[in-house]
């Protein structure tokens, strides 16, 4: 499509922003789209951390439920995102090089693809909610509680894919702040109604449930509109899907090792709890406490990792590679400084934050320490492993971020922590040991895969 045909379509707001995007000052520009994300994963975070401390308020076995079942809901979504993100890649080349018809036509085809793989999801496990629980080792004093509040959550895949690909189709074109006031609808709309489900109709974990497939529901209606607004050049239209192979390969090849990625990884976590609940469903419990007070520190990164990977996408779509390249480096600073920042934070307000979730229940206060004391360090690593898988899903090397997200799991955790049951009384103190060293690992083998990938793509541009 000519620069011609792409002024027409575009606004004079839209134009500016995708010029900026590919001739502005990298470091700006990086700041710029990752700030309304890293604001918005802060806070997505503090209320998801309000959001356990109510489950904490209703019984320390429901914080377990959540925390178990939270990770089988993440594994479940791994689709959805690895459709969202892979998709995204795809249109953001295409937006950065003017092609707007093939960003229209991946934009329909990814969406109406996600749709029906959400649908399929219901049908499968909705019927086998306690068999796949059971199957899951999900623990037995928990299971009785988990079913329908697991029911309800399968239900609220269907919003959240809708939510993802649409949310991913405005990130691909730079409007991230769009994507931060959205959000931020959805997480005080989700502690909203938790707050008056659980405290004002019933102190039950099924309210939990309900609050997040309502407050999804919101964004959905809204992302339905806007995707089919006539005055929307990134507008979802059946006449443009196409499930042609041409079509359909690009986005196969780069969500599918997305979608093992996180799919994978998420099911070894639920592995990891049941393993964890060997030490008793308290430990569980406490391993997602301190799962969710290091996402605290670990988040921000998350949000410049965001733009990271859409800028790249952008910019090596428009030929511009060492540009591109740019926005690495950079993103290298500032997630360096958020993460040693947040570390410090967190060690500053580690036991106030663990009496919140304890609730006057030492022994679980001192489960949580035991894990959080370890956990904590990894951090600065985790920073170092978002950073380059950016860099690498930017880049379209989306099945070596796989492999590196599998040996974390499969390499790095699951064999350590079965090493500390089997070989040391460590007890419950080892799965923060398990955490510490995984993660060390994890971040220092995508140092050296980055390296490698860095100097393969320089030596391309050279020649």
């Amino acid at each position: 499509m000519s620069m011609t045909k792409d002024k027409i379509l575009l606004s004079d707001k839209e134009a500016k922003r995708r010029e900026f995007m590919l001739n502005g000052n990298t470091l700006q520009v990086l700041i710029t789209i990752a700030a309304p994300l890293v604001f918005y994963n802060m806070l997505h975070q503090a209320f998801q951390f309000i959001d356990t401390w109510i489950a904490a308020d209703i019984g320390s076995d429901v914080i377990g439920a959540v925390s178990f079942i939270q990770q089988l809901h993440t594994m479940l979504m791994a689709t959805g995102q690895a459709l969202a993100v892979g998709g995204g890649i795809i249109i953001a080349r295409y937006y950065g090089a003017g092609d707007l018809e093939n960003v229209s036509k991946y934009i329909s085809t990814i969406f109406f693809t996600g749709c029906l793989i959400a649908f399929l999801i219901l049908i499968i496990f909705i019927p086998g909610a306690e068999a796949f629980l059971r199957l899951m080792n999900m623990p037995e004093d928990l299971l009785d509680i988990g079913v329908i509040y697991f029911m309800v959550e399968i239900t609220s895949l269907v919003a959240i894919f809708i939510n993802t690909i649409y949310l991913s189709t405005e990130k691909s074109r730079g409007n991230t702040k769009k994507i931060m006031y959205y959000n931020i609808l959805v997480v005080v709309a989700k502690t909203f109604f938790t707050i008056f489900f659980v405290y004002f109709c019933k102190k039950d974990i099924i309210m939990l449930a309900l609050a997040t497939l309502l407050s999804h529901s919101i964004l959905t209606f809204i992302a339905i509109y806007n995707l089919t607004s006539k005055h929307n050049i990134f507008r979802v239209s059946v006449k443009n899907i196409s499930f042609r192979w041409k079509t359909l390969k690009p986005v196969i090849n780069l969500s599918l090792p997305i979608f093992f990625e996180k799919f994978v990884f998420n099911f070894g976590k639920a592995i990891v709890n049941s393993m964890a609940a060997n030490y008793g469903s308290l430990t569980v419990g406490a391993l997602g406490v301190s799962n969710r007070l290091g996402g605290l520190a670990t988040t921000p990164p998350m949000g410049v990792q965001e733009a990271e990977s859409t800028l790249i996408s952008q910019n090596d779509g428009a030929k511009n590679t060492k540009r591109a390249l740019d926005f690495f480096k950079n993103t290298i600073l500032i997630n360096g400084i958020l993460a040693v920042f947040f570390l410090v934070v967190m060690m500053i307000f580690k036991d106030f934050l663990i009496g919140l979730f304890a609730k006057g229940n030492q022994e679980f206060a001192n489960i949580i320490t035991s894990i959080y004391q370890y956990e904590i360090y990894g951090s600065v690593f985790l920073a170092a492993g978002t950073t380059v898988h950016g860099f690498l899903y930017g880049f379209g090397y989306t099945k070596l971020a796989m492999i590196l997200n599998i040996l974390r799991l499969f390499a790095f955790r699951l064999p350590v922590l079965w090493i500390i049951q089997n070989f040391t009384n460590l007890g419950f103190e080892g799965v923060g040991w398990m955490m510490l060293i995984s993660n060390a690992l994890f971040g220092i083998s995508t140092i050296i895969a980055a390296f490698f990938v860095y100097n393969k793509i320089k030596s391309k541009i050279k020649n």
